[in-house]
């Protein structure tokens, strides 16, 4: 099938050309020294480190932001190196994001902050990990975990990074589940208002799908976190033999490879965003990405293949985990990895927040900011070592498995 890479109109490249001839592209971007900051004493923007570009440090910098690399994406328990990883997934959004970013005049540091930060609390295994804890957690407190939450939580709670509320507020909103049409920033003033949100999330689970970004950066990357995963996931499921290949799934009138997707989903959001206040794709794309997506979740995330394990062996696993660490908490084995591993590793982390962890947090709570910081490996070998008497075999699929067959 040919491939069909879309372009932007001559006359608004011509219109783009001229803007930054004569220095008068539109700017609707965020501006680093309007940036708020819990301690606005700190972290102030100087002539070579701007307000976000030190939150992209310091996100990079953040204790947690290396356990990405072996965090579920999609496919879990598949040792293949071609297979994404929730690190590659942050900077593929940063990347894509950036690009649309920088033709629409954006704040590029402020993208890219949001964008390497919004996953940072995620979950092992995926999105079924993140519904696993989910339902201990209710079930024991009657507040529900969402890993858009969690992400400032790391950032913002366990962790003292004094990040930007706009930064926060981008991460937030990311909600790569719910596709919007047209994405309109809706201004957040205070911290204040910005605690009030994320206490709804914790109380009511479907608040996050009423959060929307402060930000044309954040609405942005909101986009682009769709943009990265709809045709990669795709390209995964090949590597996986989930599909013979990921033109299988269709084109829907965007593309049928991943590059083809991003490429013409980047050029019809800039043709229809440029010098907006807001970001927007035509009615043609927007129904193709929709369709695009809802093939992904009957031909890849759905099918039994990529479910049954999580939800026979995954969710057994990190229920009974969750209650053996709550024990341990509530009766102060100190010899627990919890406390070894976790509370006493937060303690002594330079990033560590004001109030003392341990002493200021809710037993559930830790159990949950432990679990949620797992990799996928480290939660495996955690419940072997839990529990070494379980006759438990999780089977991963292996590198040469194509050649025994």
């Amino acid at each position: 099938m040919a491939k069909n890479y879309e372009k932007l109109s001559p006359e608004l490249s011509e219109r783009i050309r001229e803007d930054i001839r004569n220095n008068t592209r539109p700017s609707f971007a965020a501006k680093g020294s309007d940036a708020l900051r819990r301690d606005p004493t700190a972290d102030k923007e100087t002539v070579w480190r701007g307000a976000y570009a030190r939150d992209v440090d310091k996100i990079m910098y953040s204790p947690f932001y290396n356990r990405y690399t072996d965090k579920t994406q999609v496919f879990s328990f598949y040792k293949n190196d071609d297979i994404t990883r929730r690190a590659l997934h942050v900077q593929l959004v940063s990347r894509i994001a950036r690009s649309i970013g920088s033709a629409l005049n954006l704040n590029l540091d402020l993208i890219e902050a949001i964008a390497l930060g919004h996953d940072i609390g995620h979950t092992p295994f995926g999105h079924a990990g993140e519904k696993f804890i989910s339902e201990v957690y209710h079930a024991e407190t009657g507040r529900y975990f969402n890993h858009n939450v969690h992400s400032v939580r790391v950032l913002d709670g366990m962790f003292d990074h004094n990040l930007a509320l706009d930064t926060l507020n981008g991460i937030i909103t990311h909600n790569g589940e719910f596709e919007m049409h047209h994405y309109e920033p809706k201004p957040m003033k205070t911290f204040a208002e910005y605690d009030a949100m994320v206490e709804s999330c914790y109380v009511h689970e479907a608040n996050i799908l009423t959060t929307l970004p402060s930000t044309l950066e954040g609405c942005v990357v909101r986009i682009c976190d769709i943009i990265a995963y709809l045709g990669k996931d795709r390209q995964d499921a090949e590597f996986a033999k989930l599909i013979e290949n990921d033109s299988d799934l269709g084109d829907e009138g965007i593309g049928t490879i991943n590059s083809e997707i991003i490429n013409n989903l980047e050029v019809n959001i800039i043709e229809n965003s440029y010098a907006k206040p807001y970001i927007c794709m035509d009615e043609e794309h927007f129904l193709g990405m929709q369709a695009a997506k809802r093939t992904n979740y009957d031909m890849i995330y759905k099918v039994d293949k990529v479910q049954r394990v999580l939800d026979v062996q995954v969710r057994p696993l990190m229920q009974k985990m969750y209650y053996k660490l709550l024990s341990d908490l509530k009766n102060g084995v100190t010899s627990s990895p919890i406390f070894k591993h976790h509370v006493d590793f937060i303690a002594n982390h330079h990033y560590k927040a004001k109030k003392p962890y341990f002493e200021s947090t809710e037993p559930n709570q830790i159990v949950v900011d432990y679990m949620a910081s797992m990799t996928d490996d480290y939660c495996i070998e955690l419940y072997h070592f839990l529990f070494p008497n379980d006759n438990v075999d999780f089977k991963y699929h292996g590198y040469f498995e194509d050649l025994y067959q």
